[in-house]
């Protein structure tokens, strides 16, 4: 198989995590909801969603118009960087717990977590997700959709951020 064949089953592997990922995020959002949850954030979601979808089908396109090459020191580092995003990502996922989705629901009288990753990091989650953003396409030299992608995600995760940080806020004065 070529460097692009190998490149279409990472792509399509991370794809179906996000697919595991979303099944995962709507039980947990209805667990969250079905305990007084509130969502907040619900505007800059569907960006989000079109995004990170955008990321995966830039790469693949990038690759394969603009004939990127397979450079195995870079590809190799930055599969790496993937792996260990991927990682951060579970671990972030198993330390919340149900508690964890994609949206920003936040359940009145819980407490923030402080274990696990969050000991270290406030937000660790998007730590993987700028890793990843940037790493994924730059496994197959897809740097203009590292770049383009970086520069929206860096305007997304201050909206986000934002927002985030408010529903914890205000849960916490409860």
């Amino acid at each position: 198989m070529t460097s692009f064949g190998w490149y279409v089953v990472l792509i399509a592997a991370v794809a179906l995590e996000r697919v595991a990922e979303l099944r995962l995020s709507l039980r947990h959002a209805a667990w969250a909801l079905d305990r007084g949850g509130i969502e907040t954030g619900r505007g800059h979601y569907p960006p989000m969603v079109v995004l990170h979808t955008a990321l995966l089908a830039g790469a693949l396109v990038e690759v394969a118009v603009a004939h990127r090459p397979w450079i195995p020191v870079l590809g190799w580092t930055m599969l790496a960087v993937v792996a260990a995003a991927q990682a951060l990502r579970w671990w972030c996922i198993a330390t919340l717990g149900v508690r964890w989705n994609t949206r920003v629901i936040v359940v009145p009288g819980l407490a923030l977590v402080t274990t696990g990753p969050y000991r270290f990091l406030r937000h660790p989650n998007y730590v993987a997700v700028v890793a990843e953003g940037v790493a994924l396409p730059l496994v197959h030299t897809a740097w203009v959709t590292a770049t383009v992608f970086t520069v929206l995600n860096a305007w997304l995760l201050t909206v986000r951020l934002r927002c985030e940080n408010r529903a914890l806020a205000t849960a916490a004065r409860g």
